[in-house]
């Protein structure tokens, strides 16, 4: 008995150790959580207040209670229970959580912001501008894709609503079939999450095709040099083969919200890690590698391009007019994540890649950037990921144990939280694209297949 009571003192102890700890760790970070994730909805993709409570904030309980403070239209002030975060709104640079700088600090930056598109996108026909013909190409059942998306819209189970916001469907270079929720348009930037992390593979291969990089030299990181971290390369990185301690857990304090909540410099945080692992040995899914990339990005190109460089010579070349990517209080885009693009500039994305990297005839990329991107990482188990995209071309030698099963195994995309998704199927010329809020999932492979059976 006095083992028993022993034993569940220890427990007890244990819980309010682990409760204590949490209601130290917690409170900050939900109301950053809240302040970012409000201020981008709302000032970046035009969203009101009460849909991004209803929506976005009820993806962790008691979220949606956060109290909110709108500041001149530029700050967001965010209280959950005793913690308060504060984050800040720059025209053309998006939202920006404050954590270790002031805000006075961080608006005295002044990047270089980039210019205006170079004209009117809806004089320009697809996929550099706007205009798409009224007819599909033969062998393409318009009714069986359009009955397709309206599936994908369809809320049938109110407790586990879809919020689908966007469905685009390119076919052979051509849109095939579009739909958008009430209030979204064709031109509505809208969050990607992790899917950013593909437009920071875009960049680092527009750099190498600029002779500027290379996939095998050594990371750039100055912090590297005096340890084996200096034996990491470009391609490790981009593979997500790094070796370095990483923890990408989004429901538990840890690396991934000490770097988003708690650091101004998010690819300096994740860069000072320590290797856990024998370099390219191990494939870790990192939001940290992607932000070292970014600054390695930032780096290359240097400060007085930065960021105008990723829009002139990278999305304005693609016909992204309506993407944005927020940086850092550094002022280092946040690669990892914070990407924002209209559904039609995220199709163009995927369009982009099917098309081994060339727009209208013009190479963006290097040749062969696709092949790359979409090739497995060699330390992924079950090939689900290349460089910086996800795929689905499953475990060497079985390739039905896959990531997406039903899917072809040439698939391979953006994929980010919330059911993010750019699919890429070149054996069937195919580029989906499904934007939204699902907490509780979204049957993309279901509404993939479904695309796929009205094709020729």
């Amino acid at each position: 008995m006095r083992v028993l009571k022993y034993g569940l003192f220890l427990l007890f102890a244990l819980f309010l150790v682990v409760a204590s700890y949490l209601a130290i760790e917690f409170p900050p970070i939900l109301a950053g959580m809240a302040s970012k994730t409000m201020c981008s909805c709302v000032y970046v993709m035009g969203r009101t207040p009460e849909s991004v409570i209803e929506k976005e904030l009820s993806v962790f309980p008691g979220l949606n209670r956060a109290k909110f403070e709108f500041i001149d239209s530029t700050v967001v002030k965010a209280t959950f229970g005793l913690k308060t975060r504060t984050s800040i709104f720059r025209k053309g640079l998006g939202c920006t959580l404050l954590a270790e700088k002031t805000e006075g600090e961080v608006r005295r930056q002044t990047p270089a912001l980039p210019g205006p598109p170079p004209f009117d996108a809806d004089t320009v026909k697809w996929p550099l501008g706007n205009i798409t013909p009224d007819s599909v190409p033969a062998g393409v059942n318009r009714a069986a894709i359009d009955a397709a998306i309206a599936e994908g819209f369809e809320e049938t189970d109110p407790e586990k609503p879809k919020n689908t916001l966007a469905i685009v469907v390119v076919y052979d270079g051509q849109i095939v079939g579009e739909r958008y929720a009430d209030g979204i348009t064709r031109d509505s930037p809208l969050m990607g999450w992790s899917m950013t992390k593909s437009f920071t593979n875009a960049l680092i291969g527009r750099l190498i095709g600029e002779g500027k990089l290379k996939l095998e030299d050594p990371a750039p990181i100055d912090a590297w040099q005096q340890d084996d971290r200096k034996n990491i390369t470009l391609n490790h990185l981009m593979q997500a083969s790094s070796g370095l301690e990483w923890d990408e857990s989004y429901f538990a304090p840890g690396h991934f919200h000490n770097m988003f909540m708690h650091s101004d410099d998010k690819a300096g945080y994740a860069a000072s890690q320590k290797l856990k692992y024998p370099i390219g040995t191990h494939w870790e899914y990192s939001s940290g590698t992607s932000n070292i990339l970014s600054k390695i990005i930032r780096q290359t190109v240097g400060d007085d391009n930065y960021p105008r460089y990723a829009y002139e010579n990278f999305f304005y070349k693609v016909g992204m007019y309506h993407t944005l990517v927020e940086p850092d209080a550094s002022g280092t885009f946040v690669g990892s994540s914070y990407g924002y693009a209209s559904a039609r500039d995220w199709a163009r994305f995927g369009l982009l890649f099917l098309n081994d990297g060339t727009v209208n005839g013009e190479r963006i990329l290097p040749e062969g950037w696709s092949t790359y991107s979409s090739t497995p990482a060699p330390a992924a188990p079950k090939g689900e990921y290349g460089a910086q995209f996800w795929l689905n071309a499953g475990e060497k030698g079985n390739p039905q144990n896959c990531y997406h099963p039903g899917l072809p195994n040439d698939e391979y995309g953006a994929e980010g939280f919330e059911q993010q998704n750019v699919f890429i199927i070149p054996s069937k010329k195919l580029v989906l694209v499904r934007l939204g809020i699902s907490h509780h999932g979204f049957d993309i492979t279901g509404l993939t297949q479904k695309v796929m059976a009205a094709l020729p």
